[in-house]
């Protein structure tokens, strides 16, 4: 049996501060901005968006600690450097799984974020 779902529509982001979040994701990662909502990015058909818990549920900030998004990139390192340089936090050394790169990093209200590139064939290892 298909699935129903074909694709993502977004994914929500928990904010503590949501201009602070946009300029994070706007300014320093380069994310696209939505042209009808402020505190919405797109990375190719995917929108990330920015929403506050506590102002709109009447909920307490918690930030996501699972690593919320593999953010792809051609080059890990590179992309890590130009981060870096912008004053990104990574939460540790670039990791080599045997099938891709991954560097996990934190936006300003700690939600787990990773640069991620796949450099093996699906299937190249078990489970993969």
């Amino acid at each position: 049996m298909a699935s129903p779902i074909s694709k993502v529509d977004a994914i929500g982001i928990p904010a503590s501060d949501a201009e602070r979040s946009r300029e994070f994701y706007v300014d320093t990662l380069g994310l696209r901005p939505d042209e009808h909502s402020r505190h919405e990015f797109w990375v190719d058909q995917t929108c990330f968006e920015i929403w506050e818990p506590a102002r709109e549920l009447g909920v307490e900030y918690e930030p996501q600690k699972t690593s919320i998004a593999l953010l792809h990139v051609d080059d890990v390192e590179a992309a890590r450097e130009e981060l870096e340089a912008k004053g990104v936090r990574f939460t540790g050394e670039t990791l080599d799984t045997g099938v891709c790169l991954m560097a996990p990093f934190v936006d300003p209200d700690g939600n787990e974020l990773t640069l991620h590139k796949r450099y093996a064939p699906y299937g190249a290892r078990s489970g993969a």
